[in-house]
């Protein structure tokens, strides 16, 4: 497997990494609130943290959601956000233009599962040198993900991660298929499991999208089991207050057990070898 390291975090060496935040920036304080919480947990776990959330939500189900503070204010944002809390940053890029600014702040630049397939905005993402997680199309099957790895290859980077996220199979739902985890794998590079996302009801609440927490728990196990290099989650203190994808995040205060399970599995096939 490829290999490559985010700040002190190595990407792909048999250890666990968490990517977790808002979905979208609630503000400078929140935003912060959330990321420093996340990273006590992680350091009392000596799990390697990631922040992440969004500038932008460009795929509302809405034309009324709330989207965020848009790039300028968003970069400034996660700037500050990066300096205070010491840890790497991942965002999400929608348009070409984006991936250079972007880089500038963040280290990871992901692309979005509804964009998987844009060949430009992979291009230009591999271009600016810095790592690329790219979010597997909710409409892709596994094997569909190499053709986005050859895309980034043959752009000039070999530091790419590939997420999954489910799959649609019916309205306002989304099945995860493990068998994609090993699949992607097999690609040769590391795969996280987006353990929040995967719950989702895409546009299940008619104007919003819904979703059931509820069964994270059981999913990241699952897929931890299966054997996974990295673990996406999206917190909030209270999601009932967030402003993008609260019926899906988990909350501040059972991550802590969640990630305690799911460590215990990670190392336990960790063990097995392949």
């Amino acid at each position: 497997m490829n290999k490559f390291k985010i700040g002190d975090i190595e990407i792909g060496g048999g250890n666990l990494f968490l990517m977790a935040g808002p979905c979208v920036l609630e503000g400078y304080e929140r935003s912060l609130k959330i990321g420093k919480r996340t990273k006590e947990i992680c350091e009392k776990l000596n799990l390697p943290y990631i922040f992440k959330a969004s500038f932008d939500k460009a795929n509302r189900s809405s034309i009324k959601s709330f989207r965020g503070p848009g790039l300028a204010e968003g970069l400034k944002i996660l700037a500050a956000i990066k300096a205070e809390l010491k840890v790497p940053i991942v965002t999400d890029i929608h348009e070409t233009y984006q991936a250079e600014p972007v880089a500038q702040v963040a280290d990871i630049l992901q692309i979005p599962a509804f964009l998987c397939r844009q060949t430009d905005l992979l291009v230009a993402a591999a271009k600016t040198g810095k790592v690329v997680n790219v979010k597997k199309g909710q409409f892709l099957s596994p094997n569909d993900m190499k053709n986005v790895v050859i895309k980034l290859e043959e752009s000039g980077t070999k530091k790419i991660m590939l997420t999954e996220r489910g799959a649609s199979f019916g309205y306002n739902n989304l099945v995860v298929d493990m068998r994609g985890l090993p699949i992607m794998r097999s690609f040769g590079y590391p795969v996280i499991f987006d353990g929040t996302h995967s719950v989702q009801l895409p546009g299940g609440g008619g104007t919003t999208s819904s979703g059931q927490r509820e069964f994270v728990k059981y999913l990241t196990r699952a897929a931890a089991a299966v054997g996974i290099d990295g673990l996406f989650l999206e917190v909030h203190d209270n999601p009932a207050e967030a402003l993008s994808d609260g019926a899906n995040m988990i909350y501040l205060d059972n991550l802590e057990n969640l990630l305690k399970n799911v460590l215990l599995i990670h190392n336990t096939v960790q063990s097995f070898g392949d």
